[in-house]
């Protein structure tokens, strides 16, 4: 079944901790092309990779293309409202994280949201 862009959620990250995440390009080779980038992030991944492999197999069952973009950190502290984002991929590369942080605050509108590039 196709899915459409709009239909893609922008974020899926664990509501808490401090967990790995992806940051990917999506795009639909339609008639209309057009393009959009997500993040994906949670705990239970060992490697960035993980995260990818999973997301992609499931975008392009849904009739979609994507990119990993790199990859980093997320820092996200759910009772104080604040969600840093850091650190690189050894596999993917570091993402543009203030991309990544603008993705973010689309979805956690009262939030404190921060990047830096150092750290791993």
């Amino acid at each position: 079944m196709a899915l459409t862009l709009a239909e893609l959620e922008d974020v899926l990250i664990d509501p808490g901790g401090v967990f790995k995440y992806v940051l990917i390009r999506v795009w639909s080779e339609s008639d209309n092309p057009q393009e959009k980038t997500i993040v994906r992030g949670w705990a239970s991944a060992e490697y960035h990779a993980d995260i990818y492999e999973q997301v992609s197999s499931w975008i392009q069952k849904h009739g979609l293309q994507c990119e990993c973009q790199g990859g980093g950190r997320i820092n996200h502290n759910s009772a104080k409202k604040t969600i840093h984002v850091y650190g690189y991929s050894m596999g993917y590369g570091r993402a543009k994280h203030e991309i990544t942080t603008e993705i973010l605050k689309t979805k956690y509108l009262d939030y404190n949201v921060t990047w830096a590039n150092e750290g791993y």
